[in-house]
C-alpha cells in the first residue's frame, strides 16, 4: 500500500501571521472547514498527530505543545513538536494548507520508502515546500539537535530530500494562505459560487 508504516505529524500552527494581520490565521476557514482541520485530515493516516501553536480546538484527537517562545518560528516549533513522535517516519505541515490530501502525503511518504532521508513538495515555479514534506525521524533529529540556524531550509536542504513533483490542478497541494488575498482565492477555488 503506498505510503504504508507507521508515520506520525507535526502540524506547525503557531507563528505570528504578520501578513495575516495577526489574526489566528489556521483556524480561518475555507470549505466550511478551519485550515488546521483540513490538514489534519490530510493526516488523518498518521499514527500521531502533533499540533505545536496555542490551543485550539480540533475534532481529530491531537498531542497539543507550544513552541518556546511561542510565535519563535518553525525550528522553535519543530524542536517543541519532535519529542513528540515516535514513528520512523513523520511528515511536517504547515497548518494553513487547504489543499492537501491524503494521496499527496503517500507520495511523500513513498519517496522516503527507501535510502532518502526526507522528501519536500515542489509548487509549480519549482521551489521547495520546507512546510510540506516527510522526513526519517532519526535523521532530522540529529540534524535539528546539530543545528543552531532559525532557517526551516537552512535545516533541511542539508539532508538533500527528494523532491516531489505533483500535478497541480486547480487546487495545488502546496498552495498555503500566507495573506487574506491567499484565503480569498482557496476560498473561491473551493466553493466558486457562494450564493
Amino acid at each position: 500500500m503506498p505510503g504504508s508504516g507507521a508515520w506520525d505529524a507535526v502540524i506547525l500552527a503557531g507563528g505570528r501571521a504578520r501578513r495575516f494581520g495577526g489574526a489566528d490565521k489556521p483556524a480561518a476557514r475555507v470549505g466550511g472547514r478551519a485550515l488546521l482541520e483540513h490538514v489534519a485530515a490530510a493526516a488523518s493516516g498518521a499514527a500521531r498527530v502533533v499540533v505545536v501553536g496555542p490551543p485550539r480546538d480540533l475534532a481529530a484527537a491531537a498531542v497539543r505543545v507550544r513552541e518556546d517562545p511561542p510565535g519563535g518560528g518553525p525550528v522553535p516549533a519543530l524542536r517543541a513538536g519532535l519529542p513528540e513522535v515516535s514513528a520512523l517516519r513523520v511528515a511536517l505541515l504547515a497548518a494553513d494548507l487547504p489543499f492537501l490530501r491524503p494521496a499527496h502525503l503517500a507520495r511523500l511518504l513513498d519517496a522516503v520508502a527507501g535510502p532518502a532521508r526526507g522528501a519536500v513538495l515542489v509548487d509549480a515555479g519549482g521551489r521547495d515546500q520546507w512546510l510540506a514534506g516527510c522526513w526519517r525521524t532519526a535523521p532530522l533529529r540529529t540534524a535539528l539537535d546539530r543545528y543552531a540556524g532559525a532557517s526551516l531550509r537552512g535545516l533541511l536542504a542539508p539532508l538533500e530530500p527528494v523532491r516531489v513533483a505533483l500535478p497541480a490542478g486547480d487546487r495545488p497541494p502546496w498552495y498555503d494562505c500566507d495573506t487574506p488575498d491567499d484565503l480569498a482565492r482557496a476560498r473561491a477555488l473551493t466553493d466558486p459560487d457562494p450564493r
